[in-house]
């Protein structure tokens, strides 16, 4: 089932009315709010009470009030409550508060829809942790980046489509605040008409005595997550880019206006851009993260989000147009054309970075607590979001313009990843060896289900050239400790990669004897803490392209520690430019290789009674057959 497209979910009744409730959800409050956003901006002569310069701020924070108050509360009620009834709940809320903000448009009374503001909140606020929350009681583990990415990428489409149905209504005429009352109404009831086709989802904990206080039940919950301290980072990951996200969004508007000199269809273009990037992004997480729980997207995605940041103060810090202009004179000025580009490549490193965040959690978390730990995180992403809120109005009212911002955030965020990279540089080396040989190579895979999820084991594999290792490690599910020659382990550029994949090098003992044994040391260390540990029996890479004999190093190995050997096969990099067809590797450049196909098979695991050094090469020889 984790095979398929992620695209199939949308046609199974587990997902699809989860995902059109949260798709309508988020339409609509996007084409409530911005709606409100570009009345009070472009119209506040009518808005009588709204200060256009910070009514985007003042919105967001209403928005996210209940966030802080509520998410407490709301995580205790998606773990007690059957989820299919509390999203009908939910969804009936969301026709009520929308009612209330149709009599503040026809009525151009802002107190209602500030009012409606907060209770749109409340109802995100509910909905969140029992959206998370549902995903894994209805997908398998395989299934949960791809489903994620779908909820990402339909969420993020869904705001471009409220931004962009909000600005045509608003542009509409004298009667644009009365039709914008109206498609929140419709748009409400959809998504309860959707929201009647979810399923039963079993409350894990309905005996569960509900704690109203929020202040003690949050530090409950951040306990709770913070037994995993992957989780905790994971949370923590998530707040800060809602940090950077809520900066870039909530200075659409007057970064349109003030910087970019363009009207409300400018704005509506830059969330597009952004919004399609994000989508994108999310959508891209299965492929690139091979179906899996990937980490390596998230240091990658924040260190793309620091580069386009910066890139996106280069380029419109010099920007000064002359009069108000509209999107098509927007989009033909080759300045604005780098601004959309930067903004939506920002975006999509943003969801790169995020998809992988949230399937962890949802795969690591307590069960019984996924929801609250999902609150936890609500709350966390509330105190980041009005943080960045209060950092910003600060930095303006100091003197910052809208772009030299962006360059701040840019450079914070640099902070961030660096310290992500210095959680997890081996899932991002992996992450990256997968870039680099998917650039080079198409790579075929077979028996990647024999690598076992989790607990040790020894890899072993023919030795064709010097990126075996990185073959290897872009294709596995999990990190894997190569053990490799010292002399390969010190060539340049390769030497960094390998250190930070916490390669184990290691030289014959008429070499260096004392590193011998530090080598079969650190070996049993890292199978005695669960790791995959990959060797290449031979010893040295193949000179003909044949499998050599297999040396006696693996016996010493399970000898000290006895777990599974999985046996595995590189087919193809034979006559590459990285091996030793005809010669020295890395001598002539023209060799076979560039987009050239190869292949990795691998073998259902031996015990390691039966992993004789001449069983593995005659087991690897048989998976390899006659393609080198």
């Amino acid at each position: 089932m984790a095979s398929r497209s992620q695209f199939s979910l949308l046609g199974e009744r587990r997902f699809a009315p989860l995902f059109w409730t949260q798709f309508l959800g988020a339409a609509n409050d996007n084409l409530f709010k911005f709606a409100f956003t570009l009345l009070a901006t472009y119209r506040s002569a009518e808005w009588g009470g709204v200060d256009p310069a910070t009514a985007g701020f003042v919105i967001g924070a209403i928005f996210i009030a209940p966030f802080v108050l509520l998410s407490a509360t709301a995580g205790q009620v998606a773990d007690k409550v059957e989820k299919g009834a509390l999203i009908r709940f939910v969804k009936n809320l969301e026709i009520v508060v929308m009612a209330v903000a149709a009599a503040g448009f026809a009525g151009r009374m802002p107190a209602l829809l500030y009012l409606s503001v907060f209770l749109m909140g409340v109802h995100s606020t509910l909905f969140g942790p029992v959206k998370y929350a549902y995903l894994p009681q209805h997908l398998e583990d395989g299934e949960l980046t791809g489903g994620n990415g779908l909820v990402e990428m339909g969420t993020f489409v869904a705001i471009l489509l409220g931004t962009m149905a909000a600005g045509f209504l608003v542009r509409s005429g004298e009667g644009g605040a009365t039709a914008v009352a109206i498609a929140c109404l419709a748009v409400a009831a959809l998504g309860r008409i959707a929201a009647g086709f979810v399923p039963r989802s079993p409350a894990p904990e309905p005996d569960l005595a509900i704690n109203w206080n929020p202040f003690t039940e949050t530090w409950a919950n951040l306990r709770v997550a913070a037994r995993d301290r992957t989780v905790l980072h994971s949370l923590l990951g998530i707040s800060w880019l809602w940090f950077v996200g809520s900066i870039f969004l909530t200075s659409f508007t007057p970064f349109a206006k003030d910087v970019l000199g363009g009207d409300e269809n400018v704005v509506t273009v830059l969330l597009a851009v952004f919004s399609a990037g994000i989508g994108l992004g999310a959508l891209a997480c299965e492929r690139l993260s091979g179906r899996k729980v990937e980490i390596g997207l998230v240091p990658f995605g924040s260190i793309g989000i620091t580069v386009f940041a910066v890139d996106l103060w280069l380029a419109s810090r010099g920007m000064a147009p002359e009069g108000v202009r509209g999107a098509a004179a927007f989009a033909s000025d080759g300045a604005s054309l780098r601004v959309m580009a930067d903004l939506f490549l920002l975006a999509l490193f943003a969801g790169f970075y995020s998809v992988p965040l949230y399937a962890l959690i949802q795969s690591r978390a307590e069960p019984a607590h996924r929801a609250r730990v999902i609150a936890a995180n609500n709350i966390l992403n509330a105190v980041f979001m009005i943080a960045a809120s209060l950092m910003a109005t600060a930095l303006l009212r100091a003197g910052l313009t809208l772009p030299q911002l962006f360059l701040v955030v840019g450079l914070m965020n640099a902070a961030v990843a660096a310290y992500i990279y210095g959680l997890v540089p081996e899932f991002l080396m992996r992450f990256l060896c997968w870039l680099l040989v998917h650039s080079a190579y198409r790579l075929g895979k077979k028996g990647m289900e024999n690598i076992p999820e989790k607990g040790p084991a020894v890899v072993v594999c023919n030795h064709v050239s010097f990126v075996d290792a990185l073959v290897i490690l872009a294709a596995s599910p999990r990190p894997i400790r190569f053990v490799m020659d010292h002399r390969i382990f010190a060539i340049p550029v390769l030497s960094f990669v390998f250190r930070t994949a916490k390669a184990i090098p290691i030289a014959p003992a008429k070499e260096d004897p004392a590193l011998l044994e530090r080598a079969y040391d650190e070996v049993a260390a890292a199978l005695a803490q669960g790791d995959l540990v990959g060797i290449f029996p031979e010893g040295a890479i193949t000179q003909d392209g044949e499998i050599q004999r297999f040396r006696t190093g693996i016996s010493r190995i399970l000898d000290r520690s006895p777990v599974p050997v999985v046996p595995m096969a590189l087919k193809g990099l034979y006559g590459s430019f990285f091996s030793r067809h005809g010669g020295i590797a890395m001598t002539r450049p023209f060799r076979r290789g560039v987009f050239s196909r190869i292949a990795l098979e691998v073998a259902p695991a031996m015990a390691p009674a039966s992993a004789t050094p001449e069983a593995l090469q005659a087991k690897v020889a048989a998976l390899r057959g006659g393609r080198r």
